[in-house]
């Protein structure tokens, strides 16, 4: 877990002028030159790389590339640099940098049924930086002074301890607008069709966006597509006359889907163990060597600075998360130090063990944007050369009932034994042939229940009321 806030500043000058869109060939303001995209692009990649790990996969790293290349030439700015990664992370996502910088998720590709699938999600995030709109949010995103917020997902426009401002990391929270969503998914489909692969991929792949939307699909790590790329099921009918256009001009189509299969098997989904991962309530970093019992049921969020966890319906959350150059001479020092600095009071607190470590346990008042004032049971927890924070809070008046709750997790922290460690092993994604009498629901339980029966059916597009049907060969999710 990397235990360092994500800083990144990128200042580059806006300037105002008047610009060609290179898409539509009209005339519009324009906030920043090529050369600035370009400057946003290059600052962005090795700090979004290193936040956000690279996937080890050098053979599926080069196919990523290559196709994206290739759609990146055909584009109407083949001059930019394009890069294309995949990135080490299991939400759900694909985004584009202002300047060419194009990032597809890890976990997004269980979700892609095939080649012209993905070809179809490159193609439009390629659309969105050759019709600017990346250039466009990300200026808007500037001067709002929108800041990047690790507990986003949960708490909207909060985070503990004051709020983190990012300018080049912004660009993950991008939200386009439904024009230019509808702009970039006939742009992709269109660039995909001039390469052969069967337009047809993006309306499919949409809906199967919509149904995670209706099946509220996994939303962990950084915004997922659903929330930075709005719409998916209105945006399939607004995507079919491109289709069938596309389709009428002639030409031979193919989905490549035995190909991408292949590419597929084996993939980690979920948590990389590397980064720490939750099973049920429990979370566990093989690396670090430590494990946290969260309570029954709350739903884990794992970040690469953070790990929070909320209780379901309620907003009532629990931290764990590396302190950054602790200073003080003792692990007391060190926390009322630490909170003092993040603007929380002590109103009490106490030096004790846990799990056999030499910690100290407190009660803090102070506010958090987005929450108001809360309290906070927080425990800083001295393990070899590092010191972590577990912390539970609360609005004030709901403290005493969740306060228990707190103390128990927190006191669940504990050292994992090497043979502990070696035994954690990630969930892959597995090929798998449908057999007579088999469900949806058999198949997710038959292997080990990694996924739900709503996942698996729409991770092989199919709707989760359906039936996969013998003989058809479809992805699963096998545990580790």
């Amino acid at each position: 877990m990397n235990v360092r806030f994500i800083v990144l500043l990128v200042l580059l000058p806006l300037v105002v002028a008047c610009a060609t869109n290179p898409v539509t060939g009209r005339r519009e303001l324009a906030f920043m030159s090529e050369a600035q995209e370009i400057g946003i692009a290059e600052e962005s990649d090795p700090q979004i790389k290193e936040e956000m790990g690279v996937y080890n996969d050098p053979e599926l790293q080069s196919y990523i590339i290559d196709i994206g290349q290739r759609m990146a030439q055909i584009s109407e700015r083949p001059q930019l640099p394009w890069r294309f990664t995949v990135v080490d992370v299991p939400a759900v996502n694909a985004f584009a940098v202002p300047g060419g910088g194009i990032y597809i998720t890890r976990g997004i590709m269980p979700f892609l049924d095939s080649e012209a699938e993905l070809a179809g999600v490159i193609g439009h995030e390629i659309g969105h930086v050759t019709a600017r709109h990346s250039a466009q949010q990300y200026t808007r995103q500037i001067t709002g002074q929108v800041g990047l917020l690790a507990l986003g997902i949960f708490v909207p426009e909060a985070r503990p301890f004051g709020q983190l401002s990012s300018q080049a990391l912004g660009v993950l929270f991008l939200r386009y607008g439904r024009d230019d969503e509808s702009q970039a998914d006939r742009l992709g489909a269109g660039y995909a069709a001039r390469l052969g692969w069967d337009p047809a991929a993006m309306p499919g792949f949409l809906a199967t966006l919509g149904r995670l939307d209706e099946a509220a699909g996994d939303r962990r790590g950084v915004p997922n597509w659903l929330s930075t790329h709005p719409e998916p099921l209105s945006r399939v009918k607004d995507i079919q006359p491109t289709v069938d256009q596309l389709k009428a001009a002639g030409g031979d189509f193919s989905t490549n889907r035995d190909e991408w299969l292949r590419r597929v098997d084996g993939m980690i989904y979920g948590d990389d163990p590397d980064q720490g991962l939750a099973r049920g309530s429990v979370f566990l970093h093989p690396v670090l060597r430590f494990r946290i019992d969260f309570p029954d049921r709350w739903e884990i969020q794992n970040s690469p600075s953070e790990v929070v966890a909320k209780a379901p319906g309620a907003d009532v959350f629990m931290i764990l998360r590396g302190v950054d150059k602790p200073q003080g001479q003792n692990i007391r020092e060190i926390a009322l130090n630490y909170m003092g600095s993040a603007g929380f009071r002590a109103s009490q607190g106490e030096g004790t063990s846990i799990g056999g470590l030499d910690a100290y346990m407190g009660v803090y008042q102070g506010q958090i944007e987005g929450l108001g004032a809360v309290t906070m049971r927080a425990a800083h927890i001295r393990y070899d050369g590092d010191v972590y924070l577990v912390a539970g809070l609360v609005a004030p008046g709901a403290f005493q009932q969740a306060d228990s709750a707190f103390v128990t997790s927190i006191r669940s922290f504990r050292r994992l034994s090497a043979a502990e460690a070696e035994d954690i092993h990630p969930n892959r994604v597995d090929l798998y042939v449908v057999r007579a009498g088999d469900t949806w629901q058999s198949i997710a339980e038959r292997s080990g229940g990694a996924v739900t029966p709503a996942t698996l059916a729409i991770m092989n597009k199919a709707t989760p009321d359906s039936q996969p049907r013998p003989g058809t060969r479809i992805k699963r999710v096998v545990t580790g």
